[in-house]
């Protein structure tokens, strides 16, 4: 679908169109702060690492999103339900935010504690993330940023509804507080980089996200599939920006089977 952007905040504003924007925070604030009492994560740094009963059969990362300026992990701690329910051990990286740190630094900040993860636990390796987190997914899978004993473990990248190509967000208003210049916005984006060989790609968005979304995901996916990697576009039909993660929280959703591979 062609079309034609007038204004670039627009673009990527979120919660100016689906409704009730305003009641997701407050409600995915309580359902973590549940999770954890139920689940008391181990320290990770920035960030939590929730472990399963019984030995883990793996490691699932998830990455917040939030614009690189939002968020921290305790706001989505619900969503390792679907892992541990699968016997999988989750790692939620924390990050520095902008202004006060640059986008290629918070990449490697979420590779080191990617690391500090895999160090403790065995295994397959899954990554995954939303919005910018899934941009920083993204990025772990390109050569130089994981080092190449933990990235030789990734099993599957998914990166849900990623930021690929940095480029457009320049014209925006978060740019006074992002300050990508066109450098680092060329070398910070996934899609104009290449990804490390023999890790299957799938990038997932909702069917009711911002066009611009759509299209972030399709460009990842083609632009990888370009040279070679095995990649895929899923479309989740009827999901928003805000609800298409959901089902990290089930290990029987198509979300969860595509990322682990879980059969039950």
């Amino acid at each position: 679908m062609l079309y034609q952007i007038t204004d670039w905040d627009d673009a990527y504003a979120n919660g100016a169109h689906i409704p009730h924007a305003d009641t997701y925070v407050p409600r995915w604030t309580e359902a973590a702060a549940a999770f954890r009492a139920a689940h008391p994560p181990q320290d990770l740094g920035r960030g939590h690492l929730f472990l399963p009963e019984g030995d883990p059969r793996g490691l699932m990362v998830f990455i917040h999103g939030g614009y690189w300026m939002r968020f921290d992990p305790t706001l989505w701690s619900h969503l390792a339900g679907g892992a541990l329910a699968a016997g999988w051990a989750c790692a939620m990286p924390g990050y520095p935010l902008a202004p006060d740190a640059r986008i290629a630094d918070m990449t490697c900040i979420v590779a080191e504690q990617i690391a500090e993860a895999a160090g403790r636990i065995v295994g397959p390796i899954a990554l995954t993330g939303h919005s910018a987190g899934g941009h920083l997914a993204a990025r772990m899978i390109c050569p130089g940023v994981l080092s190449e004993t933990v990235a030789a473990r990734v099993t599957a990248c998914v990166p849900i509804s990623p930021l690929t190509d940095l480029r457009p967000l320049m014209r925006t208003a978060m740019n006074d507080t992002l300050r990508l210049d066109a450098a680092e916005a060329a070398l910070e984006s996934p899609a104009l980089l290449e990804p490390r060989t023999g890790i299957p790609v799938t990038t997932w968005v909702g069917g009711a996200e911002r066009p611009e979304f759509i299209r972030h995901a399709r460009l990842l996916a083609n632009a990888w599939a370009g040279l070679g990697a095995a990649t895929e576009c899923v479309i989740d039909p009827g999901r928003h920006h805000f609800d298409v993660i959901e089902g990290l929280a089930d290990p029987a959703s198509p979300l969860m089977r595509r990322l682990l591979g879980y059969s039950g």
